[in-house]
This record gives C-alpha cells, sequence and structure tokens, in this order.
C-alpha cells in the first residue's frame, strides 16, 4: 500500500498531451501510464489487516491537520541521477506567480507536500506498519528503466514542461496490487481518501 497524492485528471492529461507525441523517440524508457501517476507520501510494503483500521484513522486525523494548497508539475529530474537514471519523473513546484506567505520558503508547495508526508509516514510508523525510509522528494514517475540510462535529452525536454495549477485537497490510501493491471503492470485502487483541513 502506499499514501499518495493523485493529481486531477486535467493535470494528468496536460502532461499526457505533453508527453505523447514524444514517447517514440525515449524506446529506452518504459513510460508509465497515465492512471499510474500520483505523489507518493509514504509506501508500506507489507500492511497486515490488524492495523489497518488505525492506519485509516490516523490517516485522516494527519489529513485534518494540513490545509489545501497549490502545486503544478513543472520541468523534471531523474534517480538517482541523469547519467545513471532508473527513473524520470515530472518534478512539483509552487505554481508560478503564488504569493509566498512570509514563514514558507521560497517553494512553498513543495514545503506542503513534504509536511503531508511527514504526517502520512508517522501516521503509517504509528499504526504498526513498516514505512519505506527513503529520503522524500515530490514528484510524478513518467518513465522507468530496465538499467541504468543517460537521460539528460530527456531532462531538456522535461524542462520545457510548465503544468497547470491544480489544488491538493486530499490524500489517497492506495492497495498496489502486483502483476493484476495491464501488461503485467500494478493495478491501483484507491482504499479511502482523506481531505485536508477538516
Amino acid at each position: 500500500m502506499f499514501v499518495a497524492v493523485v493529481p486531477p485528471a486535467d493535470a494528468l492529461d496536460h502532461l499526457e498531451t505533453f508527453l505523447e507525441p514524444r514517447r517514440a523517440a525515449g524506446a529506452e524508457l518504459r513510460w508509465s501510464a497515465p492512471d499510474q501517476w500520483h505523489l507518493t507520501l509514504a509506501f508500506m510494503a507489507a500492511v497486515p489487516d490488524r492495523v489497518l483500521d488505525d492506519l485509516l484513522e490516523r490517516l485522516e486525523h494527519a489529513a485534518g491537520r494540513r490545509t489545501p494548497f497549490e502545486v503544478s508539475l513543472t520541468g523534471g529530474g531523474a534517480f538517482p541521477d541523469p547519467a545513471r537514471a532508473r527513473v524520470v519523473y515530472a518534478a512539483v513546484t509552487r505554481p508560478p506567480g503564488q504569493a509566498v506567505p512570509a514563514l514558507e520558503d521560497e517553494e512553498s508547495g513543495r514545503a506542503r507536500m513534504e509536511q503531508l508526508a511527514r504526517g502520512a509516514r508517522a501516521a503509517a510508523a504509528k499504526a504498526g506498519t513498516v514505512v519505506d525510509g527513503a529520503r522524500f522528494h515530490p514528484h510524478v514517475t513518467v518513465a522507468r528503466t530496465g538499467r541504468p540510462v543517460e537521460v539528460t535529452r530527456w531532462l531538456r525536454v522535461l524542462d520545457a514542461y510548465q503544468g497547470p495549477a491544480w489544488p491538493v485537497e486530499e490524500i489517497a490510501l492506495v492497495a498496489s496490487h502486483l502483476g493484476e493491471g495491464p501488461r503485467g503492470r500494478p493495478r491501483h485502487e484507491v482504499v479511502a481518501t482523506f481531505p485536508l483541513g477538516r
């Protein structure tokens, strides 16, 4: 299972419209389907049935402590780095021109996403699940590679991308059923959603 922010359909369509004509030139990449695009806040390899109710309550509480905010998908990057990438992603930023409150850093959308991730990870850990401890970096994975690949040209392509602003108003707990989706991909099932600020 994982906790995620799922961008709205219009934001996903905008990114898909940008990437679709360029995919043919990227045979070395395994492109993710738009219905798989999300921003993972917390990843749990296994969630025992006995802790699920507690996890749901704790995620509801964690989401309720945060207020909605806007972000956009702009530019991109690669993990672990462009010279030997295994993942290519669209980056999460504060919408251009958005006023930044004095107490928040320059990339307030990213900072708020990090707060959501900390809350989701704490909720999962307190409920008794093991949470992946990888450093949080808000992103939407658009492609993967079977082996390390040099992707600088793809980052130049993504540098030209500026997606529309959209509100983050909820988080979702998602079950990932490995191998059950099209072409052996995971099938994602939203178990519950939790509104922010309530």
